[in-house]
């Protein structure tokens, strides 16, 4: 599967962007999708994810509640809406997929990155 990533660019804090993870090859309900960000001088983080088919849905701790991973089937494609942004939430975003259901697992193919600028 490819996966292309957008959606990404300045945004004030406060503010609600919706990051999309377009695939091809496969259809993404076959994987496991995950979102992740890297900020500037940091390791790379789990963000989210939802489990192959779409059966349950994965958030970390510092972004439950304000962040929702989706998916629309028609379009193959996998969402990451993101609401009340903070500074902290700078980062480049990458959406990965990996075949098994395990979510914190290692992802087997990755996306190129998006990059969200958040200003205070």
């Amino acid at each position: 599967v490819q996966l292309q990533a957008s959606g990404g660019g300045l945004v004030q804090a406060g503010g609600s962007p919706r990051l999309s993870c377009a695939a091809s090859g496969r259809t993404f309900t076959s994987y496991t999708m995950g979102w992740f960000r890297q900020a500037p001088g940091k390791e790379r983080e789990f963000v989210a994810a939802v489990t192959r088919g779409g059966g349950s849905t994965y958030y970390a701790g510092s972004v439950k509640g304000r962040f929702t991973i989706s998916g629309d089937n028609a379009k193959n494609t996998v969402y990451l809406q993101m609401n009340s942004l903070k500074p902290e939430d700078t980062a480049v975003y990458y959406c990965a997929a990996r075949d098994g259901m395990l979510v914190r697992a290692e992802y087997d193919y990755w996306g190129q990155g998006t990059l969200v600028t958040v200003s205070s």
